[in-house]
């Protein structure tokens, strides 16, 4: 395969150990020892099975009707124990994969919400290729699990199989295969047990010569698959704006690129799917019939009975099946390194992003905000901001001003500490602060998780998420604090609103507010301004805006401006630049 043997073994054995980690994951592995013991039970009845075989159609031949009535009786008990031994592991098989999918998506959530790293992987630039996380934690996981069990367990019992079916089929073939060839006599002895291998030999390497190209196209349709769901999930999240602006067909034309580059790789699938199947659909049709044709010069030349010729027949199609285990199984192998390739570079990409240092130091203190030599730059190192210096007060209501395109939210994310492009020296509050972007979050949850976040609402109280919703002019939603559906109907003013909600639950000591009160009118903003600083008297507002808020008490101003592209080395006005603090 095109990654190498070495390096997919190694990516997933790594994943394997993701997944019987902790509890759930080494109950997986009794169930998984569980499963390959029935399965050896499963060979040792296909061996009785392949003797019965011998002793049924020798009652036939001998028209020994009492006895074939003894071998049915016998098949339909076979037969019995076999189908409940399979729905027996065929029930623990779905109880370890839904542990051991359970494991391993606890490992994916896990690294990519350690240390911000899905933030960091979408900021950077190189995080492009790590496409659609959530399609890697949800299919790849449930890919790579179902597919791990099935073809491992498969391979096991198949590596047992084989010894006990060459065994029996070596013990069987006892005649020579005579022929001339060239005028000399060759005589091959036990033919069928080396025909059985070469046989398949030739065709495994057809297989994997004809399929090989069937990884990449899988990971690439997978991407354009997830790459099509996206924008479909995007249209229904800004269906108000799109709706507005008539904007139905320019999705369409999104859609239909997006779907379109679906089929193309698609028909490539198909294409060398067909090439594949040229091969491998014959095969199949034919290795259940070729073991009989093979044993019949014994037959014919009276070596072997009817009987003898079903039994030689069926061992050497079990080898021949059993060793065919790679064409068969060869398009769900191709799947599950494609699923492995992706979550390995998934994971990986997440624990680069988590380690990865910040260029800028940042240090906490709840005392005040310090900013020395502060230069922000963009992820490909352009700078986009410098500070000589910058000092907040605790309790001295500030805003800090700038023109749209000054960085005003770098800036904030600086102090937030999610951003570590620049250099520079800052301490800021980090244990008693909360940080308001312009577009409030909400999750997929009820009112109350969403007034309560990112706190459970159990912790914070029914009294008081129904206080603050009345509070900042939402009492309307008061009644509907477990309504899933309330949050979908919020106004993007609603919104702001609920956030300033949570600043009066959680009572911080400090707010950064980035535009978060963009979306409400002069009157609405100056009422809730002044009804944070009345129920938070030792709270320090920290107002980040291209236009002066109002209602805020005492506030201080400190004006930033943005680098010019033709003055690299210009600096951005800090504190002691062009007289900039002065009182609003």
């Amino acid at each position: 395969m095109r990654a190498g043997m070495p390096r997919i073994i190694r990516q997933m054995a790594r994943l394997i150990r993701l997944c019987i980690a902790g509890e759930g994951g080494r109950m997986g592995v009794v169930y998984f020892f569980t499963i390959f013991g029935l399965d050896l039970i499963g060979i040792q009845l296909t061996l009785r099975l392949i003797a019965w075989t011998a002793d049924f159609y020798n009652a036939l031949q001998k028209l020994d009707v009492g006895e074939v009535i003894r071998q049915v009786g016998i098949f339909f008990l076979l037969t019995a124990i076999t189908a409940s031994l399979h729905l027996v592991s065929t029930f623990l098989r779905q109880i370890l994969n839904i542990r051991w999918r359970r494991a391993l998506t606890a490992a994916a959530l896990d690294r990519w919400l350690h240390a911000k790293a899905y933030w960091r992987l979408w900021l950077q630039s190189k995080g492009e290729e790590i496409d659609n996380p959530d399609q890697r934690i949800a299919d790849d996981c449930r890919i790579f699990v179902n597919r791990l069990t099935s073809e491992a367990l498969e391979l096991l019992s198949k590596i047992i199989a084989i010894f006990s079916y060459v065994a029996l089929l070596w013990s069987l073939s006892t005649f020579p295969l005579a022929f001339s060839l060239f005028g000399a006599d060759v005589e091959i002895p036990r033919y069928m047990v080396w025909v059985a291998p070469i046989y398949v030999l030739i065709a495994s390497g057809m297989t994997h010569w004809l399929g090989s190209p069937l990884q990449k196209l899988n990971v690439e349709q997978q991407h354009r698959e997830a790459d099509f769901r996206f924008a479909l999930a995007r249209m229904r999240e800004f269906v108000e704006p799109i709706a507005l602006a008539d904007g139905e067909k320019a999705e369409r034309r999104i859609f239909d690129r997006r779907f379109q580059r679906i089929v193309e790789n698609w028909r490539a699938i198909i294409k060398r799917d067909f090439i594949l199947g040229c091969f491998t659909r014959p095969y199949m049709q034919t290795v259940l019939r070729i073991p009989t044709f093979l044993a019949l010069p014994a037959f014919l030349a009276g070596k072997v009975t009817l009987g003898g010729l079903m039994q030689i027949g069926s061992a050497f199609q079990n080898v021949v099946t059993t060793l065919s285990w790679f064409i068969f199984s060869y398009r769900d192998l191709i799947e599950l390194a494609a699923a492995t390739a992706r979550l390995d570079r998934f994971l990986s990409a997440t624990e680069q992003a988590a380690a990865e240092p910040s260029s800028i130091a940042l240090a906490s203190d709840e005392r005040g905000v310090i900013l020395r030599n502060l230069t922000l730059a963009t992820p490909d190192g352009r700078d986009l901001l410098r500070i000589p210096e910058l000092h907040i007060e605790q309790g001295r209501a500030t805003w800090i001003a700038g023109p749209s395109g000054a960085g005003k939210t770098t800036l904030m994310r600086a102090l937030a500490g999610l951003w570590p492009h620049g250099s520079g020296a800052a301490s800021a509050p980090r244990l008693s602060a909360m940080f308001l972007p312009q577009q409030p979050y909400a999750p997929l949850d009820t009112l109350a998780a969403a007034a309560a976040y990112p706190l459970a609402p159990e912790a914070v109280g029914e009294h008081a998420v129904r206080q603050a919703l009345q509070d900042v002019g939402l009492g309307l939603y008061a009644d509907r604090l477990d309504d899933p559906d309330t949050l979908k109907r919020l106004s993007g003013g609603e919104r702001q609103r609920l956030a300033l909600a949570r600043v009066l639950i959680h009572r911080p000591a400090w707010v950064f507010l980035d535009e978060s009160t963009s979306a409400l009118d002069s009157r609405a903003e100056a009422d809730l301004m002044n009804l944070i600083q009345e129920r938070l008297p030792d709270i320090t507002l920290v107002v980040i805006a291209h236009r002066q808020p109002v209602g805020v008490r005492g506030l201080v101003t400190l004006d930033i401006e943005p680098l010019r592209a033709d003055a690299p080395g210009q600096k951005a006005p800090g504190k002691q630049d062009a007289g900039a603090a002065r009182a609003a």
